[in-house]
Parts: C-alpha cells; sequence; structure tokens
C-alpha cells in the first residue's frame, strides 16, 4: 500500500461542504468590503460587507473583530477562483423568517428599535426581517407627525405575516388600546363619587379641560373650575399639568371633575360676612345697563342696581363706575339658598329713616340669572 503524502492527509482531513450548508467559522482577516472566515475548508470563505447585513451604513471593521466565531451559510463552494462565497444576513433572515411566523402564530408582543421613518408609517427590524407598521397601525389617535418615534424602541405585534410575498406587518394599536382598555377598567373599579385624585391635563379647550385619570379622561367644565369666574381654561391651566381633581359625577364612562372643593366654597361663611345691614368693600368686576357686578371675594358676587349706586340719579353704571374700581357698600338683602347679594351705596349715605325704607324697596335680583343673560349677550 502506497503512503498519502502531507497534502493527501491534510485534505482528507478538511471537511467537504456544499451550497445552503450551515457551517461555523473564525474571522481570521477583517477589512473595510468583506470578512474572510476559516471554515474548516480546503479554501477561506469570504463573506462582504452586503452579504453580512442590509445595513449599508455598518462599518465591519467595529462590528467585527479577528477570532469572533460566527454561524454563515454557504452560498458558493467556488466563485470560480476558488474561494467560498458565504453569506451571514441570509441566514439571520431564515431565522428571523421563523422568528416572525412563531410570533404571528403565538400573537407574541415584540420589541424592537424604529429604524425608518417612513411617509406611511415605521419601519423596524428583527432578527434582519423589515416589518412595517402602517402610520393608522402607530396608535390609538391619529399622528400626522411621526417623526418621535426614530430610534424608539416600541412594542407591536405581527398582525400580517405573508412570507411569499415578503410582507410583515406590525400593529401597535392594539396593544395600546387594550392596555387601555385594562386600565379604563381598574380605574373605574377604583374611584367613586367624591374622591379626589391626581391627573395630567391632557387637553384644554374653550368649555374645559380634559384630564387623564390613568385609564379615562375625565371633563373639568370651565363651571367647575374655580368658585370664581374663569374667562378662558387657556389662561388657567397647560397640558401636561398635573392637578389633584374631585370626581363630582360618574355617568357610565363618563367622569365629571371639579376643583371647587367644599372646604373653599366662599359661601360657607356668607351668612356671617354678609348679613344685612354690613358694609362691605368689593371690586367692580362688569356692569351692565341695570347695575354692577361687584366682587366681594372670589366666588361671591353682589348686585348693586343702578338705582341704588347714588342719591342722584344715575343713568347708567358706567357713567360713575369703571371695572376694577373699589367700592364700599351696604348689603340690603342677602339670599344664602339662591346665592344672591345685593348692595346699596345709596343706603350709606341717606339719612336713617329713608335708608330703612330703602332697604325694603330694594327687590332682591338673581344674579346668576342676570350674568347668564349678560353673557349670553356679549
Amino acid at each position: 500500500m502506497s503512503e498519502l503524502t502531507f497534502e493527501q492527509m491534510l485534505e482528507e482531513s478538511l471537511k467537504t461542504i456544499h451550497a445552503g450548508e450551515v457551517v461555523e467559522g473564525t474571522v481570521i482577516d477583517v477589512k473595510p468590503e468583506e470578512l474572510v472566515l476559516n471554515i474548516g475548508y480546503k479554501s477561506d470563505g469570504i463573506l462582504t460587507k452586503n452579504e453580512y447585513s442590509n445595513d449599508a451604513s455598518i462599518d465591519l471593521t467595529t462590528a467585527v473583530k479577528v477570532g469572533d466565531r460566527m454561524e454563515v451559510k454557504i452560498l458558493k463552494v467556488n466563485d470560480g477562483e476558488g474561494q467560498v462565497v458565504l453569506t451571514y444576513k441570509r441566514l439571520a433572515a431564515d431565522r428571523g423568517n421563523k422568528r416572525l411566523e412563531e410570533a404571528y402564530n403565538n400573537k407574541e408582543i415584540l420589541k424592537a428599535p424604529v429604524t425608518q421613518v417612513l411617509e406611511g408609517g415605521l419601519s423596524v427590524v428583527v432578527e434582519e426581517m423589515r416589518i412595517f407598521i402602517p402610520a393608522s397601525l402607530v396608535s390609538d389617535t391619529y399622528e400626522k407627525d411621526l417623526s418621535k418615534y426614530a430610534g424608539q424602541e416600541i412594542e407591536f405585534v405581527i398582525s400580517e405575516y405573508n412570507p411569499k410575498r415578503r410582507r410583515y406587518i406590525g400593529d401597535r394599536k392594539q396593544l395600546i388600546v387594550a392596555r387601555k382598555a385594562e386600565q379604563q377598567k381598574a380605574l373605574f373599579e377604583r374611584i367613586h363619587e367624591g374622591d379626589v385624585v391626581e391627573g395630567v391635563v391632557k387637553n384644554v379647550t374653550d368649555f374645559g379641560a380634559f384630564v387623564d385619570l390613568g385609564g379615562a379622561d375625565g371633563l373639568l367644565h370651565i363651571s367647575e373650575m374655580s368658585w370664581g369666574r374663569v374667562e378662558h381654561p387657556k389662561k388657567v391651566f397647560k397640558v401636561g399639568q398635573t392637578l389633584n381633581v374631585l370626581i363630582k359625577e360618574i355617568n357610565g364612562n363618563k367622569i365629571a371633575l371639579s376643583l371647587k372643593f367644599e372646604d373653599a366654597n366662599p359661601w360657607k361663611d356668607a351668612a356671617t360676612k354678609y348679613a344685612v345691614g354690613n358694609i362691605v368693600t368689593g371690586r367692580v368686576a362688569r356692569m351692565t345697563d341695570f347695575g354692577a357686578f361687584v366682587e366681594l371675594e372670589t366666588g361671591v358676587d353682589a348686585l348693586l342696581h343702578v338705582s341704588q349706586i347714588s342719591r342722584e340719579h344715575v343713568e347708567k353704571p358706567a357713567d360713575v363706575l369703571k371695572v376694577g374700581e373699589e367700592i364700599t357698600a351696604k348689603i340690603v338683602d342677602f339670599n344664602e339658598a339662591d346665592k344672591k347679594i345685593s348692595l346699596s351705596i345709596k343706603a350709606l349715605s341717606a339719612p336713617e329713616s329713608h335708608a330703612k325704607q330703602e332697604d325694603e324697596d330694594v327687590a332682591p335680583v338673581d344674579i346668576e340669572a342676570v350674568a347668564a343673560a349678560t353673557e349670553a349677550e356679549e
């Protein structure tokens, strides 16, 4: 029997390979455009940058180092120059495809950073597999500008899996909807009318503010923002502001809120402070042709009828008074149940006998009704 030459023994010790086979190799050289791997074959394997990743911006010299071991797939045993052509990204794609199939079948929640913000949605990559999330499935509300998601890690599920067309669609919206439903259920189980809870201002409109209570929004109507008069909600509240609010009413899934806490109710001690005959000081808040509304304190307005401004004839309040002006007057009528107070400056200067008669002549005025009518005219 003839002895084998060294070259023959070496060749026999090397494994045979074929296209499509997955092998493990060791990186023996790193170049900007390719990697050279020892795969235990008579020829080294060449892994180009294009076959390493779909990311054209990747730098092989920083991503891989000599000595790294990696699994690769054989593309060609001989490229015509005796070299073995390898691919890493296609092997990763095969595994990624299987990973997406499992996630789709199991309705698994995946997490990945947004690699691209496109005109119609977002693009994410899971194990070298590109997944598209349409704009309509990014959130449960319409978002015109998706740029804030660039580079952000998001959660989603695979809602469409079609490997033949290489169509993989992600859905983030259904996760948000499901979580909000859980939060809403927990919130309604926890809160009751009369509770004081913390919330964050989500939106401010002309008629009020919507406050996120952590599971559902509550409406803080302009009439419930203060015991006093609020000119416009946007002058008082800002989006993102944290508030402690009172649960005034729960009706189905609607929550009415209030900032009119009873311990701060200005009418609580009004019977003593504003008893008939008391002398008070207030600020002219607004005027009509028939009288002036005087703010005695936040949340307490009184009506100074035009006939009670002076012993002299006054055609209309604006002829002698100005908004913001401080005046002193006498309480001539107090109705706590209806929250009505009537004032008179004239009673301060009238003789006692006449003042008594004039006090009796002053009819109580429905301040809230008059105020509402005035606002409607404006």
